[in-house]
């Protein structure tokens, strides 16, 4: 127990023991105040108290070197370091021990430390006030908007947030902003550091980016059926073709790029594209599944001969049966739509497809489909100016993606007959109302609106069920596999099965059904934001752009409206005048990048 009259240290403070109860001790401090505390809450510095000074005579810190005890206590060091073990010696030495450079406390023993360990210490301090120092620079030159090489590891600090790779920042809570990627990057922006071209979001959602690797081209016997011409039918721009078409006879063919012979189930290729799981084909660049070296090697048409995977059926009144599918090589004529378009009507074969597909697609009709021809655009980045160009209808779009169609429908139908697992594509009935459903073909821009809120969710899983939004029985996704891991997924399972091999069960199929909506959650977020980001950047470059925004929704006075030749939709608070179809000549009035918002007004 304590004495009264004796010097303590209760939180970095000196006082003075006053009175001593049974279990407290009361203390008294120099501005007057007072405190009734515990023992163990106070740490004993001298027995007489005086009015002490935390500012110290120079102690003979060399002595430290010649003692050999590793450990002291508070009146042997501080006599070692000033020689009178006086109240105010005693504080100075309970300073340096709270400072924990030369030595520090252990319960009521004072720790001496190495040469090595001070070194370290001393180290450490040093690069602390540097980093002080260049933060205060940094916050200094920022809010002067204005930076310097000297800026350079805060700048990357701040990146960082802006990438959703770091939560926090010592330099964004230093100019009191907000610790998240759209503060980081509207400060970016700013002070200019970061273009407005930058696309943050494939890093924010942590999209791997494009890697090459090494392969190893597996060459096997294939069947030939090379002569047959078979077209290859996609965007001008396009650099990947992942399907073809072509007719032999009363045979109609669907072939697609045989990428499952390069990346076998479980392979390192095949972690790589499970990992990834979707092709990104954003405003400024693609980002790939699949290494690219891999992508154009697979890809049809990019050689004299293809290697493709052939799914050969007949079709009789819209009902599929004699299915063959094999691996085979092909010979590929591409076209452009616009090419295509003018085809169809020269072309033999084009034509019989053409009419194969339309009897196709009214077959789905009568069975419920449903499409919603909402508007689509291309946005892309070229010399760093933002294009956005309307998809035009086109019947050779409508003929490709109607062969697709077919081609999944005759894909599931195989599987379900031998009993393959597959990720099958389900959806159940809408909750559309009786003028939808007999307006389909035609329905107007509000009706494909609100005929959006009626969809069932489509849902992913290894045993076939219905489409109602297709109006098929089963379906699966299949003519994508250079850009669609599960696309890859069912051509695995079937160049499994008709080379006699064993092919995945329904629980590892659902493994990896789980992993790819884990993934596809962030690619699609990246996708969309991505577009967003470039739509805005498209009207900031276009100051002088006008719009038309037609009315879909109205809630009171607020109305939803879509703007089909940027295919947004914006809300707007109108007067009550205002009709369900009505059109508005817009203008954009601000447009904020970072977080990809824009406020229309109308003219």
């Amino acid at each position: 127990m304590f004495k009264v009259g004796a010097l303590v240290a209760y939180k970095g403070k000196p006082a003075k023991i006053s009175a001593v109860t049974t279990h407290k001790y009361d203390l008294i401090f120099s501005d007057g105040s007072s405190r009734k505390v515990r023992e163990k809450d106070f740490r004993y510095i001298h027995p007489n108290f005086a009015s002490v000074s935390d500012q110290c005579p120079i102690a003979n810190i060399s002595v430290l070197e010649d003692l050999q005890a590793e450990s002291l206590s508070l009146k042997e060091l501080t006599e070692w370091l000033f020689d009178d073990y006086s109240s105010q010696n005693a504080w100075c030495t309970n300073l340096l021990a709270e400072d924990g450079l030369y030595f520090f406390w252990n319960k009521d023993i004072l720790i001496l430390r190495s040469t090595e360990q001070i070194k370290v210490i001393e180290k450490q301090r040093q690069e602390k006030s540097l980093e002080i120092e260049s933060l205060r620079h940094c916050v200094e030159n920022l809010q002067n908007n204005e930076v310097d090489e000297l800026d350079s590891f805060w700048l990357r600090e701040i990146e960082k947030v802006a990438l959703n790779q770091s939560k926090h920042t010592k330099v964004l809570s230093a100019l009191s902003i907000e610790n998240t990627p759209e503060s980081a990057h509207r400060l970016l922006l700013k002070i200019k550091y970061w273009s407005e071209l930058i696309n943050p979001y494939p890093e924010r959602h942590k999209i791997y980016p494009n890697e090459e690797l090494t392969l190893d081209f597996k060459k096997i016997t294939r069947k030939n059926l090379t002569h047959i011409k078979s077209f290859a039918i996609d965007n001008s721009d396009s650099s990947e073709a992942d399907d073809a078409i072509s007719l032999d006879g009363d045979r109609v063919w669907i072939h697609i790029a045989d990428v499952a012979s390069q990346v076998e189930i479980d392979s390192e290729l095949d972690c790589y594209a499970y990992n990834r799981v979707s092709n990104l084909y954003l405003p400024d660049q693609t980002i790939h599944m699949l290494p690219p070296n891999l992508s154009s090697r697979c890809s049809l048409g990019e050689s004299e001969k293809s290697c493709a995977l052939s799914v050969g059926f007949k079709m009789i009144d819209c009902q599929i049966n004699d299915i063959k599918i094999l691996q085979s090589e092909i010979k590929v004529v591409k076209m452009s739509y616009e090419e295509a378009d003018k085809a169809l009507k020269e072309d033999k074969l084009l034509f019989k497809l053409n009419a194969l597909a339309k009897s196709h697609k009214a077959f789905r009709n009568e069975n419920g489909a449903i499409k919603l021809d909402l508007p689509n655009v291309d946005v892309k980045l070229k010399n760093k100016k933002v294009d956005i160009q309307i998809q035009a209808e086109s019947e050779s779009r409508e003929l490709v993606a109607e062969m697709m169609v077919i081609a999944g429908r005759v894909i599931a139908q195989y599987a379900t007959d031998h009993k393959i697992s597959m990720p099958f594509l389900t959806q159940k009935v809408g909750n559309f109302s009786e003028e939808i459903m007999q307006n389909k073909e035609s329905l107007t821009a509000t009706q494909a609106f609100q005929a959006t809120r009626c969809f069932k969710q489509s849902k992913i899983m290894p045993t076939a069920s219905s489409h109602a939004g297709l109006g098929l029985s089963s379906y699966v996704r299949v003519t994508s596999p250079i850009r669609r891991y599960l696309d890859l997924l069912v051509q695995q399972q079937l160049v499994r099965f008709i080379n006699n091999q064993t092919t995945l069960e329904d629980s590892l199929i659902k493994q990896r059904i789980t992993q790819v909506n884990t993934v596809i959650s962030r690619v699609n977020k990246a996708t969309r934001q991505s577009i967003e980001h470039f739509k805005c950047l498209f009207l900031k470059q276009n100051n002088n752009w006008r719009g038309r925004g037609i009315i879909v929704d109205l809630n009171s006075n607020k109305a939803t409206l879509l703007i089909p030749e940027i295919a947004m939709i914006t809300q707007l608070k109108l007067n009550s005048k205002a009709q369900l179809d009505d059109e508005i000549e817009l203008r954009a009035v601000s447009i904020n990048l970072e977080n990809r918002l824009i406020d229309f007004k109308p003219l």
